[in-house]
């Protein structure tokens, strides 16, 4: 899988090249998706930003309204975060204006994703399409963007049952392999330099 190996590569370069990362909508980070790559940041001055209390961030804020200095940042990971903000362009705003010089940010977004909100702590307001996370980053310097699956496993994500994407989430990926889709994903993964 591209996509994944894309994140892989560019977690392992924020790792190696950055002091200090922020995690924006990362309160629980370590205890789900990033759980994996906790060892890459063991030495390095890792911090989680959220809104919400109970998912016990390091810094307690709003993405739109970051509690931090301009340009104190060598890199942001925003994982399945903007898809939940009102207004993701003053977001994408503030995590350029806390990277420092050629600082980096890894971004993923959704495209065609079930809805996920979840009640009492966030919202579920946008998904992007190839065009609109180029624009959503145009202020960036350098933007680099991976499809996350291509059309037969993005129809398998769409299940409304976790059994059947995995039953038939193998078989898509073959046919994503036989038959690769130009414009069809589910997502983007992006990788951005200040």
């Amino acid at each position: 899988m591209k996509w994944a190996k894309f994140w892989e590569e560019k977690i392992q370069e924020i790792a190696e090249n950055s002091k200090v990362v922020l995690d924006v909508g990362g309160g629980k980070r370590f205890q789900k998706g990033m759980k994996e790559y906790e060892k890459l940041f063991k030495d390095i001055d890792y911090k989680t930003l959220d809104n919400v209390q109970d998912y016990s961030p390091d810094i307690l804020g709003d993405i739109k309204n970051i509690p931090l200095p301009d340009e104190s940042f060598d890199a942001v990971i925003c994982r399945a975060v903007l898809e939940h903000i009102d207004d993701p362009f003053k977001a994408v705003s503030e995590i350029r204006r806390i990277l420092k010089p050629g600082g980096r940010c890894l971004v993923s977004l959704p495209f065609l994703y079930p809805y996920h909100a979840e009640k009492g702590y966030y919202g579920d307001y946008y998904r992007f399409t190839g065009d609109g996370v180029k624009y959503l980053f145009k202020d960036f310097s350098k933007i680099e963007i991976c499809k996350v699956r291509g059309f037969f496993e993005t129809m398998t994500n769409l299940f409304p049952v976790n059994l059947y994407r995995k039953i038939f989430s193998p078989c898509a990926r073959l046919l994503d392999k036989i038959w690769p889709s130009k414009n069809q994903t589910s997502g983007f993964n992006v990788f951005l330099t200040k």
